[in-house]
């Protein structure tokens, strides 16, 4: 992928356009060079070019809110990228989510997301009062015993026409199948991309 870059056009940098993986909302601009493109793709963490600092800059180095990579887009002429990323917090030095004073996007997918990343801190950290870390410390049976219970007692409030409980044992069931996926090493995004093939397919 390197090598099909063009770093000529701005005396060695190409502008890096970072997006939410999950939301697609358009989080920053910064610059590449090579090295910081390399970098990027090697840890999975975005990495630029601080044209201030004239050094490498990995975002989050001191706030901690880093960008996770998921995955890193080329575009027609070689000289753009277009990174998809999992965010570890506000993306703008001054607290916005966004750096162009955006708050973070309320799409019900969005709140799937944000729970998808909870999950992931939770196992990272695994914290003794968290369900969630608790789930992962009991393991993969455990788990997935979990999401068959909580899917037959959505069927269950289905049958019943209780629509309280039907949403109820829906969110329970989406939870439990978010945990899931973290522990097989899944991502949502990962999930959508297999219904969008589909949707693409005639019906």
């Amino acid at each position: 992928m390197i090598d099909a870059l063009n770093f000529g056009k701005l005396n060695g940098l190409i502008p890096a356009i970072i997006q939410d993986a999950s939301s697609n909302q358009v989080l920053m601009v910064g610059f590449m060079n090579r090295e910081a493109a390399q970098k990027t793709l090697q840890e999975r963490r975005v990495t630029f070019w601080s044209r201030t600092k004239q050094r490498l800059w990995q975002k989050g180095e001191t706030s901690g809110n880093t960008l996770e990579v998921s995955s890193v887009h080329i575009d027609c002429d070689g000289d753009a990228l277009l990174v998809r990323a999992h965010p570890a917090g506000p993306v703008c030095h001054t607290g916005s989510y966004t750096c162009f004073g955006e708050s973070k996007s309320g799409s019900s997918y969005g709140v799937l997301s944000e729970l998808e990343n909870i999950i992931r801190e939770r196992k990272q950290q695994m914290p003794s009062e968290s369900y969630t870390a608790k789930l992962f410390r009991q393991g993969l049976p455990r788990i997935a015993q979990k999401v068959g219970e909580e899917a037959v007692e959505t069927v269950v409030a289905s049958m019943q026409g209780n629509r309280d409980a039907l949403k109820e044992e829906s969110a329970d069931l989406l939870y439990h199948l978010l945990v899931l996926l973290q522990e097989q090493g899944l991502s949502l995004e990962e999930v959508t991309t297999v219904l969008q093939k589909r949707m693409q397919k005639p019906a």
